[in-house]
């Protein structure tokens, strides 16, 4: 039963340690989710732009040769 403080301390070390851990991943989670968000519309900006820039170069419908 003297051991009892090492215990505690242990368990203390423990319990933050995995709690600082947590912490990292949920932070880290966030930041990759509004970069993923962003990359997203990055994505769909450039595909706008090209659909636009195909649709201006297509070339115009003839009626006969």
């Amino acid at each position: 039963m003297d051991n009892l403080g090492y215990l505690f301390a242990a368990y203390t070390i423990i319990f933050v340690v995995i709690f600082l851990y947590v912490l990292f991943i949920w932070r880290r989670q966030t930041r990759l989710e509004a970069d993923l968000r962003a990359m997203e519309s990055r994505l769909k900006d450039v595909r706008d732009e090209l659909s636009a820039r195909a649709s201006q170069s297509a070339p115009q419908s003839r009626s006969g040769p």
